[in-house]
């Protein structure tokens, strides 16, 4: 069983025990978090596909961690022109532990 829920501007594909990382969203440690929006429902033997969204299906977790990802460095540089600039990045993220989607 398994289901595709928006968040953040992204699709993500989530199974009952699994751990995934969305952008920062609100909220402490150990609060649970409920996506609406489910885009697509499959329990095995039939799909729900929505349009855009399934009714009566939602997906439920807690949220397990608050941090930021790893650092990229932005480096842009332009030939003979004496251009460059450096920049760091470090994305915040949450990460969700799905308890059970329920259909």
């Amino acid at each position: 069983m398994y289901a595709v829920v928006a968040s953040g501007g992204k699709q993500y594909k989530v199974e009952e025990g699994q751990t995934l990382r969305v952008e920062k969203l609100p909220g402490e440690v150990g609060a649970p978090i409920q996506f609406d929006r489910v885009l697509f429902y499959s329990d095995g033997q039939k799909t729900n596909i929505g349009t855009p969204y399934l009714e009566n299906i939602n997906v439920q977790g807690h949220i397990v961690e608050q941090g930021k990802a790893e650092k990229i460095v932005v480096f842009k540089y332009k030939r003979r022109k004496r251009f460059r600039r450096k920049q760091g990045h470090r994305q915040r993220y949450t990460a969700i532990r799905i308890d059970q989607i329920q259909a």
